[in-house]
């Protein structure tokens, strides 16, 4: 019994060895609205370095899912409430950057004035149509047009889905003056198939959302460490910013 105990360490040590000299395969986890920026910093860590990241991204009600039903990551991006229901010390976390809330329209519609809250409400009320999702950036433009107290006015020309790629899409295949309301990366991922990019929310009405990157387990691995200073590092600032992420404050 000892014997077989004493193989098994050994096997278990040299799969680490192993693991080590050739580089690990980091599991990374991601809210989708910041995904335009994440991608090309993943991309930057492996080319320059020996380890791999399988990423994948989902809305926050999923992050918050996929890990209750026990699917093991080494890092997530999330909103700081989601961190927090799935008791990531605070102490683990780094900034990645925060997203705010933009308008879409079609190509080649006529862009409506949203420079402020007057008329913004105005360019919702004359709309055709508002397309946003169910997500955390639906659900605050939901309350929102509660706010500005045009919800049941709206009501009847609402569509939504449950992402905002598909919000994009919608949009993007539409006609009429219809308004997609969804992430600001999220409306700068399809610029380049035509959908313009009207502008983010007026001030007093605009929500941005922090995202965090945070390693999963208490006692993270060299190569988990690394790409959290990668995440957080100045580097990864340019590409954040080009994809429409501001700085976390």
């Amino acid at each position: 019994m000892i014997a077989r105990r004493v193989r098994h360490a050994i096997v278990l040590l040299l799969c680490a060895t192993v693991q080590s000299a050739f580089g690990a395969e980091i599991r990374v986890l991601s809210g989708g609205a910041i995904e335009p920026g994440v991608r090309p910093v993943i991309a930057a860590f492996e080319k320059v370095g020996d380890h791999t990241v399988a990423l994948s991204f989902a809305t926050a009600p999923q992050i918050r899912e996929r890990v209750a039903a026990g699917e093991r990551f080494d890092v997530l991006i999330a909103p700081p409430a989601v961190l927090d229901a799935l008791a990531i010390d605070t102490a683990q976390r780094v900034p990645v950057g925060s997203v705010g809330l933009g308008v879409a329209v079609r190509p080649g519609a006529a862009r409506p004035d949203i420079s402020s809250a007057e008329a913004f409400t105005r360019a919702l009320l004359d709309a055709d149509s508002l397309v946003f999702n169910r997500a955390s950036t639906g659900l605050y433009f939901e309350g929102l047009l509660k706010k500005l107290g045009i919800e049941a006015t709206t009501a009847p020309k609402t569509t939504r889905y449950p992402d905002g790629a598909s919000v994009m899409q919608h949009v993007l295949d539409g006609r009429g003056r219809e308004l997609g309301i969804g992430a600001i990366t999220e409306i700068m991922l399809v610029r380049d198939k035509g959908l313009q990019f009207v502008g983010p929310l007026p001030p007093g009405l605009q929500n941005a959302t922090s995202y965090f990157a945070a390693a999963a387990q208490p006692h993270p691995a060299e190569a988990v460490r690394a790409l959290l200073q990668q995440l957080a590092g100045a580097d990864a600032q340019a590409a954040y910013s080009a994809a429409g992420i501001a700085p976390t404050r």
